[in-house]
């Protein structure tokens, strides 16, 4: 049975970037959001397997969106996305709970690799 997986980005060439690896993984995108306030609002309605969550989105940020993505499911596998010069914020979300951290721009095997370890295929 192939993983489900929420993507969560406010750039939607960004989503299609990671739903396109994500599905050449064998992963199943289940849906999509654009905001913090989205992503957990699926979540509790979907339960994924997995969310790649962007740090720097409106509405409400990725930071926060963890931490209350991880109130509702302490087991919650979350990876969190963002740009290089933002290592501060995904210090504070591995804190927070986040299983891997993935580096704007990325590159496919980066990203095949930690679903792979985060899911633990």
């Amino acid at each position: 049975m192939s993983s489900r997986v929420l993507v969560v980005d406010d750039s939607a060439f960004m989503r299609k970037m990671l739903k396109d690896i994500l599905v050449g993984t064998g992963c199943d995108v289940v849906a999509e959001a654009a905001d913090g306030a989205e992503a957990v609002s699926k979540y509790r309605e979907l339960r994924p397997d997995l969310v790649t969550l962007d740090m720097i989105m409106p509405v409400k940020g990725g930071l926060e969106a963890l931490t209350e993505i991880r109130e509702l499911d302490p087991d919650a596998h979350v990876i969190v996305i963002s740009a290089v010069e933002q290592r501060q914020p995904l210090m504070e979300a591995l804190k927070h709970g986040a299983a891997d951290y993935i580096v704007k721009p990325f590159e496919r095997d980066r990203v095949e690799e930690a679903v792979r370890r985060v899911l633990g295929q």
